[in-house]
């Protein structure tokens, strides 16, 4: 089975680190290494952690003007994408015809082209999506000379700084092109654990030299997919195909802060994306359900799939992400329920094997979110 998988430019650098490897999403990545998946995660939220996320979709959009391309991701992606300034990235959505999202990925300003990083699982739907509807104008290039890696962790700047100075200055959601080891980078002060933290686009035959670089220093350990799964339920971030699907509206999901004023009602560019009939409608009027915060009263985890319902035993939603938080010291889960039962503290019970299991309609995040605004 492993020979049909694709790997990454750090795949050997996994098994001698003492991986355990997993299929995801057509790719042989780790799952964990031997210092487990509760020591990394504990590892990251304290140092650095160093995840090899370039099973990911990296690409390049270039066409007559920024505003042109801005304008054509816009008609997908109910973001505004024109008034992004050069140097800074923004969440974003790919809608359907009945307001589904269809994948969530990060879209940058690299001052003469877009860059956007899409997830594994979904990037040629999302390569094949944009060649359809992008237009004859706007240029598409799938970067497969580029790796990806992410260094999270209350240490993850100091330690890129001693490779790049440059980085100190940058904050939240910057982006721009660094010098490391004596080649270019392409960083972004994003990720996907709660933490500071960036990530660091590379050409593939400086990935390793790069990788080795940010292990040699003691702060930083790899870190696989089972802590960055903890780590990202705890920022209480969604993960696609989980979380988020083509069933789920933005408004359900609870992302309505990533449609900006000019895409809404009354705004400059009102809708113009796929399903905003019915995504506007449900910011005007409400989603019949919602994304909440989940904690299980006891000490056992609810896992996705549960069923979520009343103490009568009416069904009233489904977790989608659920476990046990390290930093959290306590069992945690996301799901959707319905509109009346998504106010703060309101009991729901999980149905675990026959048996209700009480939890209570929480905040997110679970952990508190330390990005450098």
């Amino acid at each position: 089975m492993t020979d049909s998988l694709l790997t990454t430019p750090f795949h050997s650098m996994h098994i001698q680190a003492g991986a355990k490897m997993v299929p995801f999403a057509g790719y042989d990545m780790p799952v964990q290494y031997a210092m487990g998946v509760k020591k990394e995660h504990l590892h990251c939220r304290a140092q650095a952690g160093l995840f090899d996320v370039s099973h990911m979709g990296q690409v390049r959009l270039t066409g007559t003007s920024m505003e042109s391309i801005a304008l054509a991701l816009e008609s997908l992606i109910p973001a505004d994408y024109v008034a992004l300034a050069p140097g800074r990235q923004r969440y974003g959505f790919f809608t359907n015809a009945s307001g589904g999202i269809m994948d969530d990925l990060m879209v940058t300003n690299a001052g003469d082209h877009f860059f956007l990083v899409v997830n594994a699982g979904c990037k040629v739907q999302d390569i094949e999506h944009m060649r359809a509807h992008l237009g004859s104008n706007i240029d598409l290039e799938v970067l497969e000379d580029r790796s990806l890696l992410a260094l999270q962790g209350p240490k993850a700047c100091e330690v890129l700084a001693r490779l790049a100075p440059d980085v100190e200055d940058m904050r939240f959601m910057d982006a721009r092109s660094v010098s490391i080891l004596g080649h270019e980078c392409f960083i972004g002060r994003a990720g996907y654990t709660g933490e500071d933290g960036f990530e660091i686009s590379v050409a593939n035959d400086r990935a390793e030299a790069l990788a080795a670089s940010l292990l040699a220093f003691d702060e930083v350990e790899w870190v696989g997919l089972g802590a960055r799964d903890s780590l990202r339920l705890e920022a209480g971030l969604c993960l696609y195909g989980h979380d988020l699907n083509q069933q789920t509206t933005p408004i359900s999901a609870n992302l309505t802060w990533g449609i900006q004023k000019s895409r809404r009602a009354g705004g400059d560019r009102e809708g113009g994306f796929p399903g905003a009939e019915i995504v506007l409608e449900e910011m005007a009027n409400g989603a019949k359900r919602r994304r909440v915060g989940l904690l299980p009263e006891g000490k056992a985890p609810v896992r996705e799939g549960v069923q979520l319902v009343t103490a009568q035993g009416d069904v009233i939603g489904v977790v989608t992400s659920g476990g046990f938080g390290p930093s959290l010291g306590a069992p945690l889960a996301m799901g959707y329920v319905d509109n009346a039962y998504t106010p703060f503290d309101t009991q729901v019970f999980a149905l675990v094997r026959g048996k209700q299991l009480p939890c209570r309609v929480c905040k997110m995040p679970f952990v508190e979110q330390t990005y450098r605004r």
